[in-house]
């Protein structure tokens, strides 16, 4: 008997490493593909690379050669920015707003307000473009924030939500009772202990802003070139190995941003909650 649970067990192991090794596999694998195409020697994407160099690391730091794409890299930085910053106070606001009630109308409204994660982003581009071409709104980068801000609240929601739900309803009864009015208690208990969640949020959605495709894609035009869009055009004209660079350079970039988050804020565990 136990003989057989031992057999069952190492069986349970064997099957979970397998599937988690593959994962691992598919997850890690292409950017290591797009990292070392970064580095080839040749003109065109090719894998392996016949040669080692950053050619097109330097090709891509070159201002009048890469000049359209430090443009679209401006526009989308800018963008996420905005965006980022708008829903952190309107997401924060909303995420209050909702923890103080449980009712049937809070759960609808967290419902309404999460529903852009479901909403299929290609669908929701194009509405958003016939929507605000019906109001006689002209393409900008204004309107590229509403969009991406509309896309980009829910992370900030269910961060501030989550650190919200860990909040000690005592520390808030004691602020009141010591005289302190809603203004005083929000910002000297309530915004300290869910700082890290806010943090957390900013950082999910700026990092949703500058990979949102559909959005960019609707909402962008030539004057208001996104990085991702103009990534797509080289890919789809010239086969332009800086795409790779590019890629490379974002990779980098999150990379360090993740693991700065984490130490900082524990951003795994402010997703989880």
């Amino acid at each position: 008997m136990a003989r057989r649970r031992s057999l069952g067990e190492f069986a349970y192991a064997l099957t979970i490493g397998a599937l988690a090794t593959l994962a691992l596999v598919i997850l890690i694998g292409p950017v290591l593909i797009v990292l070392a195409t970064s580095l080839t020697d040749s003109h065109a994407i090719r894998f392996p690379p016949e040669g080692i160099s950053f050619r097109w690391y330097a090709l891509l730091l070159d201002p009048v050669r890469s000049g359209q794409i430090h443009r679209a890299a401006s526009n989308t930085l800018t963008v996420a920015a905005m965006a980022a910053l708008l829903a952190t106070v309107l997401g924060t606001m909303a995420a209050m707003a909702l923890a103080r009630s449980a009712s049937a109308r809070s759960r609808a409204l967290d419902g309404f307000f999460m529903s852009p994660l479901v909403l299929p982003g290609l669908a929701f581009g194009l509405a958003a473009l016939v929507y605000f071409t019906l109001l006689g709104f002209r393409l900008s980068l204004d309107l590229l924030v509403a969009g991406h801000l509309i896309v980009v609240v829910p992370f900030v929601l269910r961060t501030v939500g989550a650190s919200l739900s860990q909040l000690d309803p005592a520390l808030l009864d004691a602020s009141a009772s010591l005289g302190g009015g809603r203004l005083y208690t929000f910002r000297r208990v309530t915004l300290p202990l869910i700082a890290p969640g806010i943090a957390a949020g900013a950082f999910l959605a700026f990092m949703a802003s500058v990979d949102n495709v559909p959005v960019s894609l609707f909402l962008s035009s030539a004057r208001t070139d996104m990085l991702p869009i103009r990534m797509w055009g080289m890919m789809e004209s010239t086969l332009d190995v800086r795409v790779a660079a590019v890629s490379g350079v974002l990779i980098a970039v999150a990379f360090v941003l993740m693991i700065v988050m984490e130490r900082l804020v524990g951003l795994t565990r402010r997703m989880r909650g």
